[in-house]
């Protein structure tokens, strides 16, 4: 039997996934820096929505989806965007790149408890196994730092880091489940920021107040720029182009790769601290998903 051709395509999606997004991590916490974090997010998705329009109308692909493919990119714009890329952003005010980055790590190993639970993955040892190598490595995180918890910035931006997580995880098992046609991604992803930006807008205002832009710096002002247009317009459409050929669970893999880039980025430019405990989690959250989510075939069952 012969082997299925390469798909040039779905690589260079799967690799722009885990380069942007791992550089993605330091361009929040350069932005957040003189920034307010809701802020960020809401130029952040107001520059991508404003992108993705110009090209959907020099394409003429700009219309009207209907109003279930619209409640169903709400939904996605909701998690993924507003709670998982926002209160990633909220979180980096607090907590150093290369820590965030490892916590959104453990998404993959929710991601397969959740496709088990929802009876779309069939269980395995092996899954259960990963997962449970995965949380040793979050245990180890805070294993000496129960006390760092009591420290209200720290707290919260755990507590965010939590909520992202789940975000994250709940959008991506319902993209796959509710997956459209590929030709589709950058109308469904217009949608998604722009109503993001709205809701981002107002919890900037409500959060933070009027903005002082005369205190925010050109370098986040610039990172911010990079997040609208690789973060977001290049790393999500690559992300929900793969999500259209392979699983949930193998394209969560990457969070590994994102991982890797983002402690080595926020120690090599912001001198983040790397220590024995960072790297025995990181190695023991990335051999956990590893080992939860390798296999050579989709165990998705249909629906």
């Amino acid at each position: 039997m012969m082997k299925p051709p390469l798909d040039l395509k779905l690589i260079l999606a799967l690799t722009g996934v885990a380069l942007i997004w791992g550089t993605t991590y330091l361009g929040i916490r350069i932005a957040v820096s003189s920034i307010p974090a809701w802020y960020v997010t809401a130029i952040r998705q107001s520059i991508a929505s404003l992108i993705i329009l110009l090209i959907l109308i020099k394409q003429k692909e700009l219309k009207w989806i209907g109003w279930s493919a619209f409640k169903r990119q709400i939904i996605l714009s909701i998690l993924m965007v507003v709670i998982a890329n926002g209160l990633t952003t909220v979180a980096e005010k607090t907590i150093p790149s290369g820590l965030t980055s490892l916590i959104n790590a453990t998404s993959p190993l929710m991601v397969f408890l959740g496709c088990v639970f929802l009876g779309i993955q069939k269980p395995s040892l092996k899954g259960f196994t990963g997962v449970f190598i995965g949380f040793l490595g979050v245990v180890f995180i805070f294993r000496d730092g129960i006390t760092d918890l009591m420290e209200p910035g720290y707290r919260n931006g755990i507590i965010a880091l939590v909520l992202a997580v789940t975000g994250w995880t709940i959008g991506t098992i319902y993209s796959k489940k509710h997956s459209g046609k590929p030709q589709y991604i950058f109308l469904n992803l217009f949608y998604q920021f722009v109503f993001s930006a709205l809701v981002q807008w107002c919890l900037a205002f409500i959060f933070s107040g009027q903005a002082e832009v005369s205190t925010w710096k050109t370098e986040s002002i610039f990172a911010a720029v990079y997040l609208a247009i690789f973060g977001s317009v290049l790393a999500f459409f690559c992300y929900h182009y793969a999500l259209k050929k392979v699983t949930a669970s193998e394209v969560s893999i990457l969070t590994y790769f994102n991982t890797v880039i983002a402690i080595f980025l926020g120690w090599l430019m912001l001198n983040e601290e790397v220590g024995v405990d960072l790297i025995v989690a990181t190695i023991l959250i990335i051999a956990g998903v590893f080992i939860t989510n390798y296999k050579k075939k989709a165990q998705f069952k249909p629906l």
